[in-house]
């Protein structure tokens, strides 16, 4: 996780059920970094130089919906960037879309082929003013306006059903799925179908990114005094084996290895701020 370049803000209090926080970053030279899956779904406006993803054979819009994804990224721009970024709560994005965030799911997408003219209007302001302070004030009026809009009691409920299951996935991601169903006063059935809607992937693929980010803050928070058996047992892993193998999965390195490029930083469990 790079740090310099970064400033960090927080939403106003009638979004902070939604918005984690927002950032932004910019930077005279080119940039090369190494990113992995956070949980969290973000739209990105691009002032200067867009990034590219090799994994996915693309370079970002001005205007990017990046969605969940559960693989690591070898990010890239060839020249200055300055970029704001709204990172929203795992299960808030379409809220403010009034699409499913499944349709983002290991994608980046120009948010200009939603068609949503508020959306585009939004764009227009923000890429064309030079004060990034009022940037993030136009994109908070965006935020609220589409709130209000948007907002019904169905809604509302699915977003507090699905807000309190996933507190329960981050205290235990290896909850039963049917028994997540039962928090969420939902049938299995019903409760993936909506999971999947709001938060870009099913629950358990999503557990796995909790796991993951897990594990990442406790090498961040303890990086000498804990093993990687300690590890396995805390993040619910089945053994040390099934850590290492998941870790490698979703981050493309062993958890020792990945200490020789960077240091561990969790984006899920880290705010900031």
């Amino acid at each position: 996780m790079m740090t310099s370049g970064f400033s960090f803000y927080k939403p106003c209090q009638q979004l902070r059920d939604y918005i984690r926080y927002y950032w932004i970053f910019e930077s005279n030279r080119p940039i090369e970094t190494y990113t992995f899956p956070i949980g969290c779904p973000q739209i990105i406006f691009h002032k200067k130089s867009a990034l590219y993803i090799p994994e996915l054979s693309t370079k970002q819009d001005k205007l990017t919906i990046s969605g969940q994804v559960n693989f690591s990224s070898h990010i890239s721009a060839t020249d200055n960037i300055e970029m704001i970024v709204a990172v929203f709560h795992p299960y808030a994005m379409s809220t403010f879309l009034n699409v499913p965030t499944s349709l983002f799911y290991n994608r980046e997408v120009s948010g200009y082929g939603l068609e949503n003219k508020e959306l585009n209007c939004l764009a227009a302001r923000v890429l064309d003013c030079e004060d990034n302070n009022f940037c993030i004030y136009l994109i908070e009026q965006w935020l609220l306006s589409q709130l209000r809009i948007n907002s019904t009691s169905r809604r509302e409920q699915d977003i507090d059903r699905i807000m309190t299951v996933i507190r329960q996935m981050y205290s235990n991601p290896n909850i039963r799925i049917s028994e997540l169903a039962s928090i969420a006063c939902l049938s299995k059935k019903q409760f993936e179908r909506v999971f999947l809607a709001m938060v870009g992937m099913n629950p358990k693929e999503y557990a796995r990114i909790v796991r993951f980010q897990q594990s990442l803050k406790l090498m961040q928070n303890q990086p000498e005094s804990i093993s990687l058996a300690q590890i396995s047992y805390q993040c619910g892993y089945s053994d040390q084996s099934h850590f290492i193998r998941e870790f490698r999965t979703l981050s493309g390195y062993t958890p020792l290895s990945l200490k020789e490029i960077c240091e561990p930083y969790s984006d899920l469990f880290t705010t900031p701020l």
